[in-house]
């Protein structure tokens, strides 16, 4: 038997490494606006993205309420990060994961999935009024499973309720409180409902903004009251909701920005090349959202963004110069910020 130990230098086991990730000061950026743009080091959870809290947040809800029982099978449609977070959380508590991804996202993520030993089923893509969109199949796939448990993280407010009691109170607190923005894109919306509840809750000066893709519908949502305007597309994965889920209906938002992607791939390079920061493509598009609002609103502001998960995950798109060619994106600007002026340009004066 090990001898008890008792010391505050480790953490108790994968869970325990989730959350507690650093503020990074976006040096170039922060200069150029005379803002702090500080973002959260979220690639930095365990299971390398900010979904590593939902799917704790998820897990522990469901083993409160029965839901989800010893030997249990956890079953979700994902396009990779929560089913990653997911798959770590249930080998280390002893659940079996399936998760049903649709097959226009990038194989690295999946090919992740079936390495940490979850089954994972790629389907063609659909709209959500779709029977057959991911989402659907997942839930009917839990249903005909003995101990199958379907996570739901766009609809299961526990997803937000985790980043109330986690994320929020750490950018508080690492902040001391003088946050002034907060900026993050929509994937199931749990980051930003939770995270715009706790900091509206200590301080309702503070602005919430939404960082939306082309083609998603949030941008309409928060700044139309509506979902109708649809405006190209995106290539940016596991964010860009096309539907008021209930985590995005519990956000608190005060506007929205689109930030499309040959911008947010300028600003991808511009991290990895000038800040050291090998991101994916929505981390990409929340850091231009943070500039944005501080070009728009002026210096002296503190703005929180996310750093979602790391570039290693979207290798043969995003960070593939042949992949760039055939879909006419790439950086333009081999140095330097020559690239801001194109988001001045960008969608996002203030919501009437």
């Amino acid at each position: 038997m090990c001898p008890s130990f008792t010391g505050s230098g480790f953490v108790d086991g994968f869970v325990g490494a989730i959350g507690r990730t650093p503020l990074i000061r976006l040096h170039h950026l922060s200069a150029a606006t005379g803002s702090e743009i500080l973002g959260k080091a979220e690639f930095m959870n365990p299971g390398g993205s900010v979904k590593d809290r939902a799917a704790l947040a998820l897990i522990e809800d469901a083993e409160r309420s029965g839901a989800l029982r010893p030997g249990g099978t956890i079953v979700e449609g994902t396009a990779g990060n929560t089913g990653i977070g997911l798959a770590l959380i249930g080998n280390a508590r002893g659940y079996r994961s399936l998760f049903i991804v649709p097959d226009n996202f990038s194989h690295e993520k999946t090919d992740l999935l079936k390495t940490l030993g979850a089954e994972v089923r790629r389907v063609p893509p659909k709209p959500y009024r779709d029977p057959d969109n991911f989402q659907h199949i997942a839930r009917r796939t839990a249903e005909s499973i003995p101990g199958g448990w379907w996570a739901n993280q766009f609809d299961n407010l526990a997803n937000q309720e985790g980043h109330y009691r986690s994320t929020g109170p750490e950018i508080w607190e690492q902040t001391a409180g003088r946050i002034t923005a907060f900026v993050t894109s929509i994937g199931s919306g749990g980051t930003l409902a939770g995270v715009s509840r706790f900091l509206k809750e200590r301080n309702p000066a503070v602005r919430t903004v939404c960082a939306d893709p082309l083609g998603a519908a949030m941008w309409s949502w928060f700044r139309h009251g509506h979902t109708d305007f649809d405006d190209g597309d995106s290539h940016a994965e596991g964010i860009g909701q096309g539907r008021v889920t209930k985590n995005v209906a519990a956000a608190r938002v005060d506007d929205a920005y689109r930030i499309p992607d040959p911008v947010a791939v300028e600003f991808a390079y511009h991290l990895l090349r000038d800040e050291g920061l090998y991101l994916g493509l929505s981390s990409a598009i929340n850091v231009a959202g943070a500039v944005k609002l501080a070009r728009e609103h002026g210096p002296g502001q503190v703005i929180v963004t996310l750093l979602c998960d790391g570039g290693a995950r979207y290798a043969s798109k995003l960070y593939d110069p042949a992949w760039l060619a055939e879909h006419k994106l790439g950086p333009r600007h081999a140095s330097g910020l020559g690239f801001l002026p194109d988001l001045d340009a960008t969608p996002g004066a203030p919501a009437a």
